[in-house]
């Protein structure tokens, strides 16, 4: 015993041994060329099922495929002996394949057996399974006479069917004889074994044509049994009343029964079911009433993913059984009066089936290798080794190969080692057959994928470069860049087994020509791959999700950043479906966006912009959501009526894709507006039925309007019309008011009623009047009108006014009652004692003596001041003596205003008078008075007059001196850019207006400031700054008239011009004809307005109003001038002369029009006489 032992444990230790040091398994490629050169055993491709039944019309064909090289030959065993194919007329073998057909004529089943294909070369020999052919049966019934079959109703019956056997075994069903099926229930229903059980039996069973029929697949034919008649015994006479009972049995007085098994009998039974089959378990019981049935397991619940539970609960149904259904099931079938249990112990056995499935063998000379044969299956199958079809034990020893169990071991194999394997493992149950060569070969490196394969990749993505190769031994593969250093393995690249390298993040540096070299002891092999790294397709301005009204325009971006190598294309789809563009179409696109124009609800959608090139894409979706006025609500009802309401309910209609946030009910009444649509009342999206608060007497028609953020949907189709009925009016006239329209009356008047108001037909309204201070009976008049006029009243009496509507159903409600006052008439006093104080020079206070209330003669509404400005205190200046008024309301004793906006040094008149809402009263006494000295007002123009050496500035006089002027303050400083010199001071007497600077230097630039001044102060500031030119070089116009060389050059231009003159005249005395050019008036603007001794007269002339500049204090902020030398003597389009010397006048910006017309008209410059001539 130990001896066994441990030659046992050394011979485990030895295959482990072995094992270890085998060579990896060749896989042979697909490829045709490959395939071509390799010699190889065969292999069987296809062949029929195991169990194979065919039908006897047809011919019969028994595949069996292979393929090998050399082509394999086939031969047949039936029965287990050779089967000589060429001696049988009936029997063909397809070309280049082992396919048998077999002709229809004659018996069918002389050819029933058990057949094995056999293909063969010279390196082995392969065969299919056993195929066991049988030919389709399909019996005919029996011939038999079926007695009728009588019973008592509530017994239970069998109606057996007993088909025929057939092959394979027919399907059964029962019908009547007008080819209808039997109805089938809880109580009557077929068994697995076609039997109809009836649990009870009723009245209404009884029938003469109950035929089981049995259908037979291969033949598709149907074969049907002689019809049972079924006669019951009843107790009560049947008659269709009984049918629509809910107990049936109790009213056909059948006694009630406790539930019997009809199948399966008995308490218990076994069943055994084949892995992988479907188990099928049947429970049908007898019993009144009815009974149900249940299922359910010992020891768990019911697999709830394989179980089906059909035929009324009578059937259990597991699909794909496995070792974990083994166990008992029970089935319950109860009634009212009683349960009845029977259990089912399920066993699970099994075929065998794979655990490894030995594969073929492909293994270099000396090399080592083996086949494993693995399966199981209930009870454990046993293995056996075939080789080129027949048992391994009786083929010739073989000293490279060993069997042990279910494992075969080859060492160091040779040529003639090639054969093909085959394992059988078989229990009861069935048996597996598998064939699996092993081939022994050599043969050089191949390289089997495209050479030189150039290979685009996107930055640091990861990349693959594939080498497919094949040898025998199997090559070892090496990988090199750019045909320089040692194998690329590990770090950032790694190899895989069948030859493809991996570049775990591919960088630009990556870039190159890789060489992959295949070597086997029998020669190398190379191939090359070029890597070109790219940079990434990426959308960098992405589509956004848009909601947008209908008819706008949308907008969707999809900027594109991509390699420049590569071209890249962007294309749109809507919904995952491409869209299609046109010229004449609403959707455009350009290279970076797709543009939608008056987008329409079915242009929402998702739209996806993709961009992609041959290598790698990008894609961004946005959805686009298009937003529309809510369609109109549907069907309106009206319901719930009432004197002065009804209730109003709607379907809302789509809302289009934008919330509905109101809903507007508007109405329309035939009586007094027919046709015009008003708005009732309006509503929260969530209601759709209101109720409605109507006026009476009115004919209503209703419609909805639905409000979302786009707008408002089309109104609805109006409702049914609703009358209401009348009644008095329930409010009351609004807006009465009384007041005079003349001294001695009042008018009367307020708003008409809505015609949703009047509740009823021949509305009036009764109007009711009196004398506040009498306390007189009220005066009364009833009108229809609105308004009413109280003829002969005193001057401004107040009264007492009411008002009440009234309609043919009664009276309304009366109003409040208001104070409404007669007609005013002219004040009778004025106010007295008007005088004035506190005179400065432009505000004064004023002081009168009141008037008494009654004078007034009305509502008091002010005190008004009417004043002009009579004249100047300075001699010459006009003024504008326009009257001007301003209000007082007071009812102070001693009444005071201050009169302001009074111009300095002047002479003023004023007068008063008291005012009412009508009428001014008379006069008080006039009253003059003189306001003080002022500050005077800017001057009146301010110039700068610039020459080579020398500033010359010249100003007027203000329009408004507000005093006596006492003269001038000159400042002004130097300007550099942005920074300001020190400041200088200069003043003058009021008679000179002008002052000439000498610079120092001509390129120095001035800011000057100027302000008159009175004996109270400087008055407004006016800010000039010099002109700044490029060319700093200037002279006086007239120094370039007196150089000789332009004299010259003068004469030689009027000498041309004569010459020209004298041809033009002479062609034109000709006849001939010559172009004219048209000659352009230059108008002249007026001169300055100055007086013969060059003094200046206050007037408002506008021709002489000063240049609108900043006009502030000194000490205050100034204001810049709008002045620039541009302005000046037509600024930068000036002439030089050749000295560079200015040609032109400076003035300033107001005046440039009035020396425009005095430059024109300088004659004796040069210049001008050239341009003139031109």
């Amino acid at each position: 015993m130990w001896t066994q032992r441990r030659w046992a444990a050394l011979a485990v230790l030895s295959i482990i041994s072995l094992l270890s040091e085998e060579a990896a398994t060749i896989e042979v490629p697909l490829d045709p060329k490959i395939q071509q050169e390799l010699k190889q055993p065969p292999t069987i491709v296809k062949q029929s099922l195991k169990d194979y039944i065919v039908d006897p019309r047809d011919n019969i064909i028994i595949e069996c495929e292979a393929k090998g090289n050399p082509v394999p030959t086939f031969q047949w065993r039936r029965n287990g002996k050779f089967f000589n194919v060429g001696k049988d007329p009936r029997v063909t073998m397809r070309s280049r394949s082992g396919t048998l057909e077999i002709r229809s004529s004659g018996k069918p089943e002389d050819y029933e057996g058990e057949y094995q294909c056999f293909a063969s070369n010279n390196l082995g020999t392969a065969i299919s399974n056993k195929i066991l052919l049988r030919v389709s049966k399909s019996p005919l019934w029996p011939k038999e006479v079926l007695e009728p079959v009588t019973v008592r109703e509530g017994s239970s019956l069998v109606l057996a069917c007993n088909p025929p056997p057939g092959l394979p075994p027919p399907e059964t069903f029962w019908m009547d004889s007008f080819i209808m099926p039997i109805a089938q229930d809880s109580r009557v229903s077929m068994g697995l074994n076609g039997d109809l059980f009836f649990s009870n039996v009723l009245a209404k069973d009884a029938k003469t044509d109950y035929s089981c029929n049995a259908r037979f697949e291969f033949t598709h034919t149907i074969q049907q049994k002689n019809p049972y008649t079924l006669k019951v015994q009843t107790k009560e006479p049947y008659n269709d009343t009984f049918l629509n009972s809910t107990d049936v049995y109790g009213v056909r007085n059948i006694p009630e029964t406790q539930p019997t098994f009809l199948s399966p009998t008995g308490l218990s039974s076994s069943k055994m079911v084949l892995r992988g089959e479907e188990l099928l378990l049947e429970c049908i019981a007898a019993g009144v009433p009815t009974p149900t049935i249940t299922w359910s397991k010992r020891g768990g619940d019911l697999p709830a993913k394989k179980v089906r539970i059909g035929n009324f609960d009578k059937t259990l149904r597991i699909l794909n059984v496995s070792e974990e259904d083994i166990g008992s099931y029970t089935c319950m079938a109860s009634n009212r009066i009683g349960s009845i249990r029977h259990t089912v112990e399920v066993q699970v056995k099994a075929a065998p089936f794979w655990l490894e499935k030995p594969s073929n063998l492909v293994l270099a000379p000396e090399e080592s290798g083996r086949l494993v044969c693995r399966a199981n299956g209930s009870p454990k199958p046993t293995i056996q080794w075939l080789v080129n079809g027949e048992p391994i034990e009786s083929s010739l020893p073989n000293p490279n190969r060993r069997v042990l169990d279910d494992t075969i071991i080859f060492e160091t194999v040779q040529f003639e080692s090639s054969a093909v394997y085959q394992c059988n493992a078989s229990n009861e149950h069935g048996y597996l057959l598998a064939n699996a060569f092993v081939s022994v070969l050599d043969m050089a490196p191949r390289m089997l994928g495209p050479k030189n394969q150039l290979i685009k990749v996107i930055e640091n993505n990861r990349t693959f470069l594939e080498c497919p190769f094949f040898g025998s031994p199997l090559p070892l593969l090496r990988w090199f860049k750019n045909g320089l250093g040692s194998g690329l393995d590990g770090g950032h690249y790694r190899l895989y087994h069948n030859g493809t390298l991996e570049i775990k993040q591919a960088r630009t540096e990556d870039q190159g020509t890789y060489t992959c070299v295949a070597s086997n002891i029998l020669g190398k092999m190379e191939n090359q791959v070029r890597l070109e790294v790219k940079e990434p397709t990426r959308i960098v301005r992405a589509p956004e999700h848009v909601t947008e009204p209908r008819g706008t325009t949308v907008r969707f971006d999809c900027r594109v950043k991509h390699d420049p190598s590569l071209l890249a294309t962007v294309t749109w789809l809507k919904d995952d479906k491409p869209l299609s563009f046109s010229w004449i179409g609403r959707l455009k696109k350009d290279d970076e966006s797709l543009t939608i124009y008056n987008v329409n609800p079915d242009d929402g959608g998702t739209y996806t912009c993709t961009a992609k090139t041959e290598i790698d894409e990008d894609t961004a979706s946005a959805r686009l959501t298009v937003t529309g006025r809510p369609d109109p609500p549907q069907d309106l009802e009206l319901s719930d009526p009432l004197a002065r309401s009804v209730r109003l309910t709607w379907v809302p209609g789509n809302e289009n894709n934008s919330p509905v946030t109101h809903f507007l009910v508007q109405f329309e009444e035939d009586r007094w507006e027919p046709g015009k649509w008003q708005n009732l009342s309006i509503y929260d999206w969530n209601l759709n039925s209101v109720n409605l608060q109507l006026s009476p007497f009115v004919n209503y028609q209703f419609r909805v309007i639905a409000i979302n953020a786009v707008g408002q949907s089309q109104p609805s189709h109006p409702s049914a019309r609703y009358q209401t009925s009348g009644a008095p009016p329930d409010v009351v006239p609004s807006g009465l008011k009384g007041w005079g329209s003349k001294k001695n009356n009042m008018e009367i008047t307020w708003q008409a009623m809505q015609n949703t108001e009047r509740n009823g037909p021949n509305l009036r309204y009764v109007l009711s009047w009196r004398s506040k201070e009498t306390g007189e009976e009220w005066n009364n008049i009833t009108t229809a009108k609105t308004k009413h006029i109280v003829h002969n009243t005193d001057t401004y009496v107040p009264y007492e006014i009411k008002i009440q509507a009234v309609n043919d159903f009664g009276h309304g409600p009366e109003s409040n009652m208001v104070i409404g006052y007669s007609g005013e008439d002219k004040p009778s006093t004025a106010p007295t004692d008007l005088r004035v104080s506190k005179i400065n020079s432009t505000k004064v206070n004023v002081h009168w003596e009141p008037v008494e209330p009654s004078s007034v003669n009305g509502e008091f509404k002010e005190y008004k001041l009417y004043y002009w400005r009579e004249a100047s205190l300075i001699k010459g200046l006009k003024v504008n003596k326009t009257k001007l008024h301003k209000g007082f309301f007071t009812t102070a004793e001693h009444p005071s205003g201050i009169l302001t906006e009074l111009y300095p040094y002047s002479k003023y008149k004023m007068y008063m008078v008291v005012a009412n809402r009508e009428h001014e009263g008379p006069q008080s006494n006039t009253v003059e008075f003189y306001t003080k000295e002022g500050e005077p007002g800017a001057p009146k123009y301010f110039r700068i007059l610039r020459h080579t050496d020398v500033v010359h500035l010249k100003w007027d006089k203000p329009l408004e001196p507000n005093g006596v002027l006492i003269g001038y303050t000159l400042q002004y400083h130097t300007v550099n850019g942005t920074q300001a010199g020190e400041r200088k001071v200069q003043s003058f007497p009021p008679n000179v207006t002008e002052y000439v600077m000498n610079l120092p230097h001509r390129f120095t630039r001035f800011k000057f400031f100027l302000a008159a001044r009175t004996q109270v102060g400087a008055g407004e500031v006016y800010a000039v700054e010099s002109p700044h030119f490029a060319n700093e070089a200037y002279k006086e116009q007239e120094d370039i008239a007196t150089q000789g060389w332009f004299i010259g050059l003068m004469c030689a231009v009027a000498l041309l011009v004569l010459i020209l003159l004298i041809v033009c005249f002479i062609k034109r005395s000709r006849g001939g004809k010559y172009p004219v050019r048209e000659k352009k008036d230059l108008p002249l603007d007026p001169v300055d307005h100055k007086d013969q001794d060059g003094s200046f007269d206050y007037h408002s002339d506008e021709d002489n109003k000063p240049l609108q500049g900043s006009q502030t204090s000194l000490d205050g902020n100034v204001k810049e001038s709008d002045d620039s030398l541009v302005d000046y003597g037509e600024g930068g389009d000036g002439q030089f002369n050749e000295d560079g010397s200015f040609i032109g006048q400076y003035t300033v910006k107001k005046d440039k029009e009035e020396t425009e017309g005095n430059e024109s008209s300088e004659a004796t410059s040069p210049v001008n006489a050239i341009y003139s001539l031109a």
